[in-house]
């Protein structure tokens, strides 16, 4: 038994999932992990691939069969983006991202919307991002200052979002913005095209990691779109947008999981085949006690993750603070193991080829995205002291 499959779960699978893991993971290995490097060297996004991947049933995780889509539970996805993963956390990543967008269409969409815009995103046809973050408003999101001005039967929305996943690339927009006064209970959520008049985006940003997909910013000015392009109702937008990233932050930390599964998986394999004063490095016993620890501490990320995906699936009220804090445990622990597998690699570590610092590089971010590290913390620590206010 490898070392891939002794990490793959801390609980026992149905069968349906152990197919839906081996499925993935074969997935990952042929078309992602052989290109990985490359893509992250030439900055290539290889739509060909995210539509191969669509033809799994990938581009709808957790959209309702009716409109295209798998219709899998969180408990189901957040195995999925481990396994795709183990190919390429950036792909992983931006796939997790889309399929959120698709979750929050399929949710709080009416029929009109989700038969408009789901069956091209299931298929990947076209493509989804997500648009909360500003230049001036990152971790207090309530702050955000991008307008929508209502205009007839007409909404006009003004404002600029940063640090978007697959901007440009993408197709469909979930856009948060203003339609009323200050604080998260003035937002709205609109659903804005590629090829709406007035919008536009920046260059491509240079980044540490996440090379294989485009971050850029999306720039409204003065975009007009029909008033049937609001999500759900006025004032709706904070709450779709935070209930949307509970899912998403339980996608990237199944993302890091697979990443630093990964690179656990080349450290053994490099460990098994390097000598050193006579001997293999991996019987050192030094050395093996660092890899026991890298596997412990992925084996308890694994499980807070799927505590909080179970808790999601059945909405429980605790949800909330377990995916903050699976969020927060996971990629803290993804990137640390990452992080000493390059170690373990020695100079090698260090070079392209290898694609352990891909790796490293990948997973810091997910520190950052999805809300930062320490608004987990602020979340659960609210949740804590609830009580006693």
């Amino acid at each position: 038994m490898s070392a891939m499959t002794t990490t793959t779960s801390t609980t026992a699978l149905t069968e349906d999932q152990q197919a839906l893991v081996e499925t993935t993971l074969d997935f990952a290995e042929d078309h992602l992990a052989p290109h990985a490097v490359r893509w992250d060297q030439d900055k290539h996004f290889p739509l060909d691939v995210l539509r191969k991947a669509a033809g799994l049933g990938l581009g709808g995780v957790y959209v309702r069969e009716e409109a295209g889509g798998s219709g899998l539970s969180r408990a189901d996805g957040v195995l999925v983006f481990e396994a795709l993963a183990s190919g390429c956390p950036s792909i992983a990543g931006y796939l997790s991202i889309h399929n959120m967008v698709a979750w929050m269409i399929d949710t709080y969409g009416d029929a009109d919307q989700r038969a408009r815009w789901l069956p091209r995103l299931c298929a990947m046809e076209d493509l989804g991002s997500y648009c909360l973050t500003e230049p001036g408003a990152g971790s207090d999101a309530g702050a955000l200052r991008t307008g929508a001005v209502r205009d007839g039967d007409h909404y006009v929305l003004t404002g600029v979002k940063q640090f978007i996943s697959g901007a440009g690339a993408a197709q469909v927009y979930v856009v948060m913005a203003r339609t009323d006064g200050a604080g998260p209970q003035g937002i709205s959520a609109f659903l804005v095209e590629r090829d709406d008049p007035g919008l536009s985006f920046g260059p491509n940003e240079k980044k540490m990691g996440w090379n294989a997909q485009p971050t850029r910013q999306v720039v409204l000015d003065a975009v007009r779109i029909p008033a049937d392009r609001l999500l759900g109702r006025p004032g709706d937008g904070f709450r779709i947008a935070m209930n949307g990233l509970n899912g998403g932050r339980l996608g990237i930390a199944a993302c890091s999981l697979g990443g630093a599964r990964s690179a656990l998986d080349r450290s053994l394999s490099y460990l098994a085949d390097r000598e050193a004063f006579g001997a293999r490095l991996l019987d050192a016993q030094a050395l093996q006690f660092r890899l026991a620890d890298m596997a412990t501490e992925l084996a308890a990320a694994r499980a807070l993750v799927h505590q909080a995906a179970e808790a999601l699936d059945r909405a429980d009220p605790g949800a909330p603070q377990l995916c903050a804090m699976a969020k927060r445990f996971a990629t803290d622990t993804g990137y640390a193991v990452a992080d000493r597998a390059l170690q373990l690699h020695g100079g090698y570590g260090y070079l392209h080829e290898y694609g352990i610092e891909k790796i490293v590089r990948d997973l810091r971010v997910h520190q950052i995205l999805e809300g930062t590290n320490e608004i987990m913390r602020v979340i659960v620590a609210r949740g804590l002291t609830e009580a006693l206010r």
